[in-house]
């Protein structure tokens, strides 16, 4: 069972619920059906929110702990940012009276801190087209020391038990720390933790693998030739964010890829989206390196500088997914 009464793990949890909580009231306040692609002033508010209520949370019992997160508050303190700003400190009130414009931009700006030997790392919202479609999207946060992640924590509002999409559900809460395995608890209503594991699938051709709706994340013709070289026939399961990460960990898909677009060839995974779900995988069985097979560097600043793509799965597969992204060159990113 994970350590509950750890201050690690509790400040974790608690964070990211209320992040979570916060980022679902604007969801509901703000995003409509009307909205088009390119209004995207919700996620910019729910982003800068949640940012804020993290750092908050953070300054009161880990005040020397760096945050390195996403977002910084540049934009947010320009004149015409103003309504966005009084926004987000609308909503950041609702959980601290301390929330100012200029409080809010502080703790936002607490994310721009360089890692250093412990940190926290944090994606405020993982998954914004799926947070404006109303369909999956995260909260994402994890300690990271000496360059590995020892505890993460997803929360996922659209998720119940882990792996079922539900738009009216409870949500999930999962959470991993190291050695401790990986669990899932309903996000609304923190109680019983149960435990994820992976599939014990092993046949290649059964695999379920699990791809994004935004195709801009990877190289999308890779990916079709890697399902055939695998002999994959199992329809793949689409969804956005880290999100799955935890479908992975409860054992209802079996591989993740993120391969290297050719229109970014030199493009590196920031370490915000791979932190939290990369701990949560392992701890639950599976396996997590990028795509030449080298485990993930959580050492080299603010992006993943000595790791190309990510390859996940339940472990079982990773050698033959491995060969197949050879096979196609996928380090190549043509």
């Amino acid at each position: 069972m994970i350590d509950l009464n750890n201050p690690e793990i509790k400040f974790a949890l608690h964070a990211v619920r209320q992040a979570a909580q916060v980022v679902q009231r604007i969801q509901a306040d703000l995003v409509s059906s009307t909205l088009t692609k390119e209004d995207r002033s919700p996620v910019t508010v729910a982003d800068f929110a949640s940012q804020a209520v993290v750092a908050w949370l953070l300054e009161q019992v880990f005040p020397h702990d760096p945050l390195v997160a996403e977002e910084d508050a540049e934009t947010l303190r320009q004149p015409e940012s103003s309504q966005t700003l009084e926004m987000v400190t609308y909503y950041v009130r609702q959980f601290t009276k301390r929330s100012t414009p200029e409080t809010v931009c502080n703790w936002v700006d607490k994310g721009a801190a360089q890692p250093a030997g412990r940190f926290w790392c944090l994606d405020p919202i993982d998954g914004t087209k799926g947070f404006l479609r109303g369909d999956q999207y995260a909260v994402a946060l994890a300690l990271i020391e000496n360059g590995r992640v020892a505890l993460g924590v997803l929360g996922c509002p659209n998720l119940t038990d882990a792996y079922r999409p539900d738009l009216c559900g409870t949500g999930s809460l999962v959470v991993a720390a190291r050695g401790q395995g990986a669990w899932v608890t309903p996000l609304d209503a923190p109680g019983e933790f149960s435990p994820l594991n992976v599939s014990q699938r092993s046949k290649p051709s059964q695999a379920r693998l699990l791809r994004s709706f935004e195709s801009g994340h990877t190289n999308v013709t890779q990916i079709d030739e890697f399902i055939q070289i695998m002999g994959i026939s199992v329809e793949p399961l689409r969804m956005d964010s880290q999100a799955k990460y935890a479908v992975l960990a409860a054992g209802k898909g079996d591989l993740l890829l993120r391969l290297l677009s050719s229109a970014k060839p030199d493009y590196r995974e920031k370490i915000w989206d791979q932190a939290a779900g990369s701990i949560i995988l392992e701890e639950a069985g599976g396996r997590i390196t990028d795509i030449l097979g080298k485990n993930l560097d959580f050492n080299q600043g603010r992006t993943l500088a000595k790791n190309r793509g990510i390859c996940a799965s339940n472990g079982l597969l990773h050698r033959p997914a491995l060969k197949a992204l050879d096979a196609i060159g996928a380090w190549s990113g043509d």
